[in-house]
């Protein structure tokens, strides 16, 4: 690069550094694509609509029905946010809570509805019609009778549970015009109900009306008998109308009658606070990195921090564009592609000094810095990508929010490191900052013998976990629950309070909870403010009759509140079994494409299995941390558990690839012992910094943030440091072991 264009370059960075500013923060119009103050949050950061739903027709639903129209809404809210919530209250209602929303009725119709598919022939056994047309369109079909009296006669021919896949798409008509379409695929019994139906209304010359939720949205004649197992509906307005369609055909009907009882707008359940300081504590995280970065690795610390300011700028504006609802889950999966980000650098860096420090020219190593740490970063950010993936289409509720927001990161480091980075540093050099004392020397360091203490390291390890399962057993003897599980996984109780006044929500968390943790016994202690009224929403574990009644008569004799205005109702978990089922699932086949993938790039199943024991190892070490310190297990136990499996694999994948590096051009001399540590000891420096980087952007939420903050906090803390201590201590160990034990295939 000649100094004319490096002057170029900079002068475009810092343009574009001003004009990603200018939209991240104030966006371009009021709240327009990249204004922060445009970005979706969840219930949780912002409030939004809660909507609570009535069976009707059934007094006393089994549990079973429940928990089928639970698990059925909860899918078809996801299509608003990925960070709704759905609960039991009582026996007979569902409460629904939408972030963002602030318009019940614009949504209580699509909640609401039945859902259901059915395929009626066009006449019944004895020839009667079944539906007769009046008008025009499809308005202009009616039933002749009822869906009962339909089933009885067999006029039925499919139904929605008959259906097993349902996509929106495109395709064209008879006249080569473009429409919009859902393409049904039939399961294998209604694959032969379809084939026969179709045959006898094709021998016929009829229809097949296909109806659903009260109204025909197809009625096609049929040309031929249709015996493959797919059918096509046509007529949609727009592919966002046959996705929607689609998406309530795979979810199916609800299995019970629902109305609505109530709708309310809620507040945040965390407070302007808890939001105020979260972000404190980024930027006060942020300013630590960057000085860091700039005292550690000099000009290319100062190329890193640059290229992390445009990267928060893009990733400020990418929530935005893509209607990604941010919470504190998603905050988890922003700070870890950070973490990431600083990660690529520092491993780059390191990879500069090493070739400066062999005796290369600065110019050929910053090239051969980036070419040589392109493998071990590509690795590290494609195995949590495909974790991010699984997890962001195979999960549910807060997992999905992890997810998107986590692959959006990696996307966005990625091209911040291996470009924005190498860009910047190439534009330095070129306008004369060429001296070696910008970018830094390794000093000679000796080789670690870390294998020599492996046996210590496994022993401590397994010491760990051995004891977090025994606290387990030891919770589970005195309090019934092996972990300090919150309401969001236990359920508890709801408890509307009317006050006489508008509190704030500050005057609340101050006053009132305190109240309620007396009763209680436990801090954890959910608030939500309903919008234009007194009515606040208190969330606690589940009250009995006793404590419910001390509860009313402490808020009578200190606010003077109403006893009639204050109500409690059983709550079910916010995490349904389902949402765990969905979870574990994810988790686990996240994890065998990491291995696949392992496999593949590293030729070595090895590798790939060492990989994923420091993975299990990582988990059971921080739950083992939740058990002994009894730290409350709520909604963000997922996403934590989740930001320590991506932490772990990409600290594990850095000193594998100094390892397979190394195997390629080890020397007759050398033993695969000292290998292993001489691996280790390369890439020692950027397990430390990496980590004291992340650890820093956690530990400034700990300090700063509010209580439910904290308690999201330092657990992953523990993770980070776990994290780090596997990667260096664990896996090269393990990997030697099963090398030398286990012949490769």
């Amino acid at each position: 690069m000649k100094k004319s264009k490096g002057i170029t370059t900079l002068v475009l960075t810092v343009l574009i550094m001003a004009v990603l500013g200018f939209v991240a923060i104030w966006g371009i119009g009021t709240k327009k694509a990249g204004s922060a103050s445009g970005i979706r949050q969840g219930l949780d950061l912002a409030g939004g609509v809660s909507i609570t739903y009535q069976v009707i027709g059934d007094e006393n639903p089994s549990a079973e029905d429940m928990g089928d129209t639970i698990y059925k809404l909860q899918k078809r809210v996801e299509t608003y946010s990925t960070e709704a919530q759905v609960y039991q209250e009582g026996t007979d209602r569902i409460n629904i809570e939408i972030p963002g929303v602030s318009d019940a009725n614009s949504i209580l119709e699509d909640l609401g509805r039945p859902g259901a598919l059915y395929f009626i022939a066009q006449t019944d056994a004895d020839g009667n019609q079944n539906y007769s047309y009046t008008g025009s369109g499809l308005t202009g079909y009616s039933l002749d009778k009822t869906i009962e009296e339909l089933q009885a006669a067999g006029s039925i021919v499919l139904e929605g549970t008959d259906v097993a896949t349902a996509q929106g798409g495109s395709g064209s008509d008879n006249l080569g015009n473009s429409q919009f379409v859902v393409d049904l695929t039939f399961t294998g019994e209604g694959t032969t109900k379809f084939a026969d139906a179709t045959t006898k209304a094709f021998a016929k010359g009829e229809t097949i009306g296909i109806y659903y939720d009260g109204d025909f949205i197809s009625v096609p004649t049929v040309q031929a008998a249709l015996t493959d197992g797919k059918a096509q509906i046509t007529g949609m307005g727009s592919f966002e109308e046959a996705e929607k369609i689609a998406s309530q055909i795979r979810i199916g009907g609800l299995k019970l009658e629902l109305e609505e009882l109530r709708s309310n707008v809620v507040g945040a359940q965390l407070g302007e606070e808890a939001v105020k300081t979260s972000l404190q504590a980024a930027l006060f995280g942020l300013i630590i990195i960057a000085v860091f970065m700039i005292v550690v690795y000099r000009l290319p610390g100062l190329s890193s921090v640059i290229a992390l300011i445009i990267y928060t700028c893009l990733i400020v504006i990418s929530l935005n564009i893509f209607e990604i609802t941010l919470t504190l889950p998603g905050i988890a999966g922003i700070i870890l592609s950070i973490g990431m980000a600083v990660d690529a650098n520092v491993i780059i860096f390191a990879r500069i000094r090493e070739e400066v420090t062999a005796g290369k020219t600065v110019r050929s190593a910053i090239e051969a810095g980036f070419q040589k740490a392109l493998s071990a970063i590509v690795d590290g950010n494609v195995t949590t990508l495909i974790a991010a993936f699984v997890l962001g289409t195979k999960g549910s509720g807060t997992v999905k929010g992890f997810a998107y927001t986590l692959a959006l990161g990696i996307i966005l480091s990625m091209f911040t490191a291996l470009v924005v980075t190498r860009l910047i540093l190439r534009a330095f050099f070129a306008v004369g900052f060429k001296d070696v004392k910008y970018y830094g020397t390794n000093k000679e360091r000796g080789t670690v013998n870390f294998l020599g203490k492996k046996n210590i390291f496994f022993a401590a390890s397994i010491a760990v976990i051995v004891l977090g399962f025994v606290f387990m057993g030891i919770n589970g003897v005195s309090t019934g629950k092996v972990l300090n599980y919150s309401l969001d996984f236990v359920g508890g109780t709801s408890t509307n309070v009317t006050f006489n006044e508008d509190m704030e929500l500050s005057a609340i968390d101050a006053n009132v909870v305190p109240v309620f943790s007396d009763v209680t016994g436990d801090g954890a202690v959910q608030v939500q403010k309903v919008a234009n009224s007194n009515e606040v929403i208190f969330k606690t574990r589940e009250l009995n009759v006793e404590e419910r009644q001390t509860l009313e008569d402490a808020l009578v004799e200190k606010f003077a509140v109403n006893k009639e205005l204050i109500t409690a109702e059983t709550i079910s978990s916010t995490i349904s079994s389902e949402m765990k089922s969905d979870a574990v699932v994810a988790v686990i086949i996240a994890t065998i494409c990491m291995l696949i993938y392992i496999w593949f790039r590293f030729k070595d199943i090895r590798f790939a299995a060492s990989s994923v024991a420091a993975l299990v190892h990582d988990v059971l070490v921080v739950l083992a941390f939740y058990a002994v310190a009894k730290v409350s297990v709520g909604s963000t136990f997922i996403a934590c558990m989740l930001t320590i499996v991506g932490y772990s694999i990409n600290a594990t994948i850095v000193i594998f690839d100094r390892i397979r590096e190394n195997l390629g051009s080890m020397l007759k001399k050398d033993t695969l012992e000292d290998l292993v540590n001489r691996s280790i000891s390369q890439t020692l420096s950027r397990s430390i910094f990496t980590s004291l980087t992340t650890f820093v952007m956690v530990a400034a939420l700990y300090v700063l943030g509010v209580t439910s903050i904290k308690e999201f906090a330092l657990p992953l803390m523990v993770g980070i440091v776990c994290g780090t201590y596997s990667s260096v201590c664990i896996t090269g160990a393990l990997w030697y072991v099963l090398r030398t034990r286990i012949k490769k295939a």
